[in-house]
C-alpha cells in the first residue's frame, strides 16, 4: 500500500541544477533528489544525520504553467580596483531569467500510514521558504495505482541510472554526478 499526501499552493520556485542555463535544461520540470531529501528531512528532522531519502517512495509533481521572471543575482567575489590612493572594490551582478510554477500540485508517497499522517500536518516548500505548498489529504492507493495518468498526473523523475538516465546534479558530499530518468505519467501540466 502506498499512503499519498496531496500539497498544493499558488505558486513554487524550484532551483535548477544548472542555475544558470536551466533555459537548456528546463530542470525545474522535476525535483531532484537533493530536494526531495531536503522536503524528507524538513518533514523528518529525526533523519538529518542520515543520507539518502529514506521515507518518501516517490512523487507526482504538475502545473498549470511556468512563469518566467527575472532575477538579479551577484557574483560570489569582489573586484578591487586602485583609483589613486584608494582601492574600489565592487561585485559583478548578471541577470537570469528563472521560472516560477503556477498552481503546483506535489503527491508524496509513503509506505507507512503513520509517516503520511506526519507529513499531512506539516507545510513544505519546493526550495524557497515563501514558496508554501500545504497538505490537503491522505489518499491510500495500492502501489499499482500509483501509476494512474487521471488520478496522479505529473512528472517524477526516477533516481538510478540506465540508458533513459541523464545527468541531474552533483553530489555536495562525494562530488559525483547524480542520475535519473524522467517519467511522465498522463498530462503533468494541466489545461483549462
Amino acid at each position: 500500500m502506498f499512503y499519498i499526501v496531496k500539497y498544493t499552493g499558488p505558486f513554487g520556485f524550484i532551483k535548477p541544477w544548472t542555475a544558470v542555463r536551466d533555459s537548456e535544461t528546463y530542470s525545474q520540470q522535476f525535483l531532484t533528489p537533493s530536494i526531495v531529501e531536503g522536503i524528507e528531512k524538513k518533514l523528518f528532522p529525526e533523519l538529518l544525520n542520515e543520507d539518502g531519502i529514506k521515507k518518501i517512495k516517490g512523487y507526482r509533481l504538475s502545473y498549470s504553467h511556468i512563469s518566467q521572471q527575472q532575477e538579479v543575482t551577484q557574483a560570489r567575489g569582489w573586484n578591487s580596483t586602485k583609483k589613486g590612493k584608494q582601492f574600489l572594490f565592487e561585485r559583478s551582478s548578471s541577470i537570469l531569467t528563472r521560472g516560477v510554477l503556477i498552481e503546483p500540485i506535489l503527491h508524496l508517497a509513503f509506505d507507512n500510514l503513520d509517516d503520511a499522517q506526519v507529513a499531512l500536518k506539516q507545510h513544505i516548500c519546493l526550495c524557497r521558504n515563501e514558496d508554501v505548498l500545504l497538505p490537503e489529504n491522505i489518499e491510500e492507493i495500492n502501489k499499482s495505482d500509483f501509476c494512474n495518468e487521471e488520478r496522479f498526473p505529473g512528472f517524477e523523475l526516477i533516481f538510478e541510472r540506465n540508458e533513459k538516465s541523464f545527468k541531474v546534479g552533483f553530489d555536495r558530499k562525494t562530488g559525483l554526478s547524480m542520475y535519473g530518468w524522467l517519467n511522465i505519467i498522463g498530462t503533468p501540466i494541466k489545461s483549462f
